[in-house]
């Protein structure tokens, strides 16, 4: 969904993106590859307004900090 803008389940176009944020306490949609919020690495969500299935994205120049984090088990 995130780069063809079209639901692989109902092929509808109506997509709408959520943008992840990290709050107080580690809270919101990301991924803590530190102790800190300031190391958090933000998950973003594709949403299907028809149907609602959803994807979650981690943007391309995040990838890398996690992949380096010591928090990253192979």
């Amino acid at each position: 969904m995130k780069n063809s803008k079209i639901c692989p389940k109902c092929h509808s176009v109506d997509i709408v993106r959520i943008d992840g944020y990290a709050g107080a306490h580690g809270s919101g949609n990301n991924v803590m590859i530190g102790m800190s919020i300031f190391s958090a690495v933000n998950v973003n969500r594709y949403i299907c307004c028809n149907c609602g299935f959803t994807e979650e994205w981690i943007d391309k120049e995040d990838i890398e900090k996690i992949s380096n984090s010591k928090k990253a088990k192979r």
